[in-house]
């Protein structure tokens, strides 16, 4: 059940931390869509190795 606080509290700083960099600039022109699905991936990754990275931390110190 942590995991699932943890995911709500980490999703969106990680969308916080990503919204400043301009990623349409490593894509080619006119290919949003898939600056966006790469957004949306790299935002899901990035939380998933912050919550397990927390997790692991947590279960070391206990």
């Amino acid at each position: 059940m942590y995991k699932f606080i943890l995911y709500l509290l980490v999703v969106p700083l990680c969308v916080f931390a990503i919204d400043s960099i301009d990623i349409n600039r490593i894509f080619k022109k006119n290919k949003p869509q898939q600056a966006r699905i790469f957004y949306v991936l790299f935002i899901f990754a990035l939380s998933y190795l912050i919550v397990n990275f927390i997790s692991d931390f947590v279960g070391v110190i206990n």
